[in-house]
């Protein structure tokens, strides 16, 4: 690092210190020739991700139009910012891991309807009729299917192989349920 003021290329690091909230570390040196006093930072450099879009447009990796589209289809889910958020900082940091440049705007969408199936249905639903551009009924009713039977999957794959299910089918375990119920719905109701 040569010192500003009069370019000698050795310094001492006199103390360092996390910056930017642990983004990068502020170092405070002193020039060996001049003792004159400066700050650097060192910070991670990513390389930056190429996205090529349906049109065959190529454009630079942006964090905040993906987080907008994620933003929109999470409207009056309830959803907090902070978990939106967590699903663009971890599809970003999958993209910079990658070996390859350029990614399809396929293939983050795709990403993003992985991390919202399991989040929220409304919002995957919103997000797949945007993303993969529904044209009519149908295309909904194949996404339901589709998100409905894994949905069903997952429900199958978290009984363990031991789990006891007899006082679910034991029709004598649940008798008092219903009727009590309907004594509760139609109170309610009236």
């Amino acid at each position: 690092m040569r010192c500003p003021f009069c370019q000698f290329p050795d310094n001492r690091v006199l103390e360092s210190r996390s910056a930017e909230s642990g983004h990068s570390v502020r170092r405070r040196r002193e020039c060996l020739r001049c003792g004159r006093r400066f700050t650097t930072y060192e910070r991670i450099e990513f390389v930056p991700v190429v996205v090529l879009k349906k049109s065959g447009e190529r454009e630079s990796f942006d964090r905040s139009k993906l987080l907008r589209g994620i933003v929109t289809a999470c409207e009056k889910t309830g959803l907090a910012h902070s978990k939106l958020e967590g699903i663009v900082d971890e599809i970003e940091a999958e993209l910079q891991q990658r070996s390859a440049r350029e990614v399809s705007s396929t293939e983050i969408g795709e990403l993003v309807l992985k991390h919202l199936q399991g989040l929220n249905e409304v919002a995957y639903i919103r997000f797949a009729s945007v993303h993969r551009q529904f044209k009519g009924i149908r295309d909904f009713i194949e996404t339901l299917n589709h998100l409905q039977s894994s949905s069903e999957q997952s429900d199958v794959t978290m009984l363990s192989p031991n789990e006891d299910t007899s006082s679910e089918l034991d029709p004598s375990a649940t008798a008092t349920e219903p009727e009590e119920e309907l004594e509760t719905s139609s109170m309610s109701h009236s």
